[in-house]
């Protein structure tokens, strides 16, 4: 929903341009003065800004500056009951879209602010064009056989970081496979990464194909590196250096080629310098070392995730995408962020699925943000009903939806670990998580 900000000294004509951008779906501030517009500017950014030309002690000149220092995509259009060619020629130089002279016509002004703000959607999406480009760029560079180590915290975007490597490769085409080596017990791991053949263990009643091999030609992500045991570790460096391996219980080697994708919330030159880890795998590794610093030390980052996720959860769920008000937002930046981006992603999932009004408030932030991870269903469930009555469907709705989430998380997004947390079998999880839109994890 486009934000507009309407700046005339004119109170008649501030109201029936409110009313009429109102009723056809934008979100509107109106002030009476150019300082109030200024003050108001230095807060929050706008997609649209209609400012008066004639207006006391601060004129929209000024406004039309301001507007255009603090983000220079926004578009301006300028209006005034003194037309004269000096003052349109101006206003275009100092970046005005459109001029228009009082009193004008309200269908015209419809159509000159839907082309604004039409023309400000194409800036927009060249702009991100502009930097895919780039990011496709830089990314090329990580081409051939080169294996990848990301570093950081836990909930810093570490998969993100690998499927943006492996999307913007050669490799792209080929399939994408993430494994959390943390998750997955270690009787089990190797048959996970390399296969096994019939009856070559106890439950091996058929021959099962690696994921290695399903991820032949393309990407391998191995997270929690770190926590591979020492049998795994030899098979890994194995796999590197001669690009192949053996089923378990198998005879043959079968031949791949994999980019090693890597991450880790590890000090791996610690772990290599106690004997956790070997040595010569870490250096296979650490080729082309990524070092993801946690949220807390990217604060700029956090304005640009948070219209990401507001925008995504808002769609998934159908509502109306919220704006923060400037309060919150600065709460947003002060806070630490112990759980890094994973716990700002589950902070919006939750504004946006509770939050009544269009703005969100620094209260409401504030008090998600000092609630537990995952709330107790019984909270959630009204004390009282009340003659407003109560949506039941959506409250279960959200309920069950929370409590999916949470036995995701504490099952490490083991989905078949999840179910049985819940008591739920396969199916019926399955279903539940196709209901809600739930992706990610692992069988």
């Amino acid at each position: 929903m486009e934000k507009i900000l309407v700046v005339d000294d004119e109170e008649s004509l501030r109201d029936v341009l409110s009313i009429m951008l109102k009723r056809t779906g934008y979100t509107v501030t109106s002030v009476a003065d150019g300082e109030q517009a200024l003050e108001i500017l230095n807060k929050e950014i706008f997609d649209l800004v209609i400012t008066d030309l004639r207006m006391p002690k601060i004129d929209g000149m000024e406004v039309l500056k301001a507007a255009k220092s603090a983000a220079p995509e926004t578009v301006v259009l300028v209006i005034t009951a003194f037309a004269s060619a000096e003052s349109a020629v101006e206003a275009m130089k100092q970046g005005a879209y459109d001029y228009l002279t009082k009193p004008f016509q309200i269908d015209e002004v419809q159509l000159i602010i839907r082309n604004a703000l039409e023309k400000r959607r194409l800036t927009t999406e060249n702009m991100l064009l502009k930097r895919e480009i780039a990011s496709r760029a830089s990314f090329s560079q990580l081409v051939g056989q080169s294996n990848v180590l990301i570093c950081g915290e836990s909930g810093t975007g570490k998969e993100l970081v690998a499927r943006a490597i492996h999307y913007n490769s050669a490799r792209s085409a080929m399939p994408f496979v993430a494994v959390n080596c943390s998750a997955v017990p270690e009787t089990l791991l190797e048959s996970e990464l390399f296969g096994h053949m019939k009856g070559s263990f106890t439950g091996a009643v058929s021959n099962k194909v690696g994921l290695f091999e399903v991820a032949d030609g393309g990407t391998i992500f191995l997270d929690e590196i770190g926590d591979t045991p020492p049998s795994i570790q030899v098979k890994l460096l194995r796999v590197i250096q001669e690009r192949e391996f053996r089923r378990v219980g198998g005879h043959q080697d079968v031949k791949v080629d994999v980019r090693i994708v890597a991450a880790t919330n590890k000090d791996l030159e610690k772990a290599v310098a106690d004997g956790s880890f070997r040595q010569d795998l870490y250096y296979r590794l650490d080729v082309i070392p990524i070092r993801l610093p946690p949220l807390r030390m990217r604060t700029g980052d956090i304005p640009l995730l948070v219209d990401h996720f507001l925008e995504r959860f808002s769609k998934e769920s159908g509502k109306p995408v919220p704006t923060l008000s400037p309060d919150a937002m600065r709460v947003l930046l002060e806070h630490e962020w112990r759980g890094n981006v994973r716990e700002l992603e589950n902070l919006i999932e939750r504004v946006v699925a509770f939050s009544k009004g269009e703005t969100v408030t620094d209260a409401e932030v504030r008090g998600w943000l000092h609630r537990p991870v995952a709330p107790e269903p019984q909270r959630l469930v009204p004390l009282e009903l009340t003659d407003e009555g109560v949506d039941l469907e959506g409250l279960v709705n959200r309920i069950e939806r929370d409590l999916l989430l949470k036995a995701l998380e504490r099952s490490k997004w083991v989905k078949k670990k999840a179910a049985r947390l819940l008591r739920l079998n396969t199916r019926s999880f399955r279903y539940r998580l196709e209901k809600y839109a739930i992706k990610g994890g692992r069988d």
